[in-house]
């Protein structure tokens, strides 16, 4: 069944996909754009909107997101989740709405309620002045027939850390101090107003100067393509648009499990409490709304994404380096200059496509194998991955991690739930795992497919992978060589 979320999907990754072209032919230029405009939304009829003027508007909006490139309306935005307003200015609805189980009762308790005289009585029920509701809900409260209902936009409604407001037109306004990038609001406006930077434009100049670019594939991938389609099927179908090589970053995650087990370890010992330092959103949560315990309590161990980045950038000098996941908030980690030897540049798994197409390239099924990671740093994908492979690095060397308590939150509002117990002193738990999307990474805001489906397909994968031990794996590779801290 073809939806509107894949409908949506469709027409934003075409638009990607186009741009792509246009880069493999040297013609990204304003008139090619425009051209390609003009073919993408022919007129005189619109498909989507109300005219084919708003509909080349948003394409050439679109495009400059697929440029690396803020929209026109928020020019020098470093955020990486933008808000496209032309899109935006359909949405708009009363917060606050009075159904038809108005009684119009005598007392008028609304009335009396509102401060902002915004409510009248209207032909059949009362009335709420939008321009003059303040959405302080107390007409809502007052009302005997709950006749009130409070309408949340799903944007909002999809923020974990309340940063989408809106102005005066009803646009959505995003909070850029208060972000965390997570790029959960993305997926969830049904008119796909919002929308991230995407840097498949930057890899494509890469590619074509000669440099050794490699991939860099996150755990998560493994069945987001069905089970016929392994690691070793990406890296073959990946080496074909012109990447040089590609790795899975479950090795990463093995590097990263190694490492945060001796800084829980010490702290386990001097009964301090510790956070993961993967989550990229975590860690903005973390950063941007509970600055102290970012300082005290989060491991200073990098995410398995750098880890590899930096593996790489040892071993093969001068290499550009791309990670390929479902998330949205990694793009922010990679912009993140603080960290060296991060990621050049990461894309999600529907950019990834998009840039296939654009060489005519499909993921096909391989005889060979590839695993370079254990069995744990595979499955830093779902929700627990990251403190369970982080208690096997305790447990190989010997340690006993029978009386360690764990919060493992998977979700915005568990997140903020473990983090608000942490600030105030009141956390029971030794250690919390912070994944702000549902059920881990797995369940990512640029997942391909649903969630049962991906797992389905995981299940066949990971059954295949040898149970070799983290420490031993990465025995294999030169640790000693690159720094592990931030």
């Amino acid at each position: 069944m073809v939806t509107n979320d894949s409908l949506m999907n469709r027409f934003k990754h075409n638009v990607m996909e186009e741009v792509c072209r246009l880069e493999w032919n040297d013609e990204n230029d304003p008139e090619h754009v425009e051209q390609l405009i003009l073919k993408m939304i022919p007129g005189p009829k619109p498909n989507y909107r109300c005219c084919v003027y708003k509909e080349r508007e948003i394409v050439r909006q679109r495009v400059k997101l697929a440029n690396a490139k803020a929209p026109s309306y928020n020019p020098g935005s470093k955020n990486i989740v933008q808000v496209i307003d032309p899109a935006c200015d359909e949405c708009p609805i009363s917060a606050y709405s009075v159904t038809d189980n108005c009684r119009f009762c005598m007392g008028k308790p609304c009335i009396s309620s509102c401060k902002f005289a915004a409510i009248t009585p209207g032909d059949t029920h009362m009335h709420i002045d939008p321009k003059k509701c303040k959405e302080c809900g107390m007409c809502a409260k007052a009302c005997p027939y709950g006749a009130i209902v409070h309408l949340v936009r799903p944007c909002k409604k999809a923020c974990p850390v309340d940063a989408i407001t809106y102005d005066e037109y009803g646009y959505c306004k995003i909070d850029e101090d208060r972000c965390i990038q997570c790029g959960h609001c993305i997926h969830s406006c049904p008119f796909a107003a919002i929308g991230s930077k995407t840097f498949l434009v930057d890899i494509i100049k890469e590619i074509k100067a000669g440099k050794e670019v490699i991939a860099m594939c996150a755990p998560a991938t493994e069945g987001q393509f069905g089970e016929d389609i392994s690691m070793a099927s990406i890296k073959e179908g990946l080496k074909k648009i012109g990447f040089a090589d590609m790795v899975e970053v479950g090795l990463g995650g093995d590097m990263t499990a190694a490492f945060e087990a001796e800084e829980w370890s010490e702290a386990y010992r001097e009964g301090r409490k510790m956070t993961t330092s993967c989550c990229p959103a975590f860690i903005n949560m973390l950063k941007k709304h509970f600055p102290e315990q970012y300082k005290e309590n989060m491991s200073t161990t990098v995410s398995p994404m750098c880890a590899v980045s930096r593996y790489l950038k040892t071993i093969y000098p001068g290499c550009v380096t791309v990670f390929i996941g479902p998330c949205i908030a990694k793009k922010s980690e990679a912009q993140d200059k603080s960290v060296r030897d991060n990621a050049d540049f990461v894309i999600t798994y529907g950019e990834l496509r998009a840039l296939m197409r654009s060489r005519d390239v499909k993921f096909e099924a391989v005889p060979e194998d590839y695993q370079e990671s254990s069995l744990w740093g595979k499955k830093f994908a779902g929700s627990g991955g990251v403190a369970e492979a982080v208690l096997e690095c305790m447990q190989e060397r010997g340690e006993d991690t029978s009386g360690i308590k764990l919060f493992k939150a998977a979700g915005g509002s568990e997140c903020k739930k473990a983090l608000m117990l942490l600030k105030a002193g009141k956390l029971p738990e030794d250690f919390i795992e912070g994944m702000v999307c549902p059920g881990g990474c797995v369940g990512g805001p640029s997942r391909h497919k649903n969630i049962s489906d991906i797992n389905k397909s995981r299940e066949a994968l990971l059954s295949k992978a040898d149970y070799r031990k983290i420490l031993e794996n990465l025995e294999n590779y030169p640790m000693d060589k690159f720094s592990m801290h931030r």
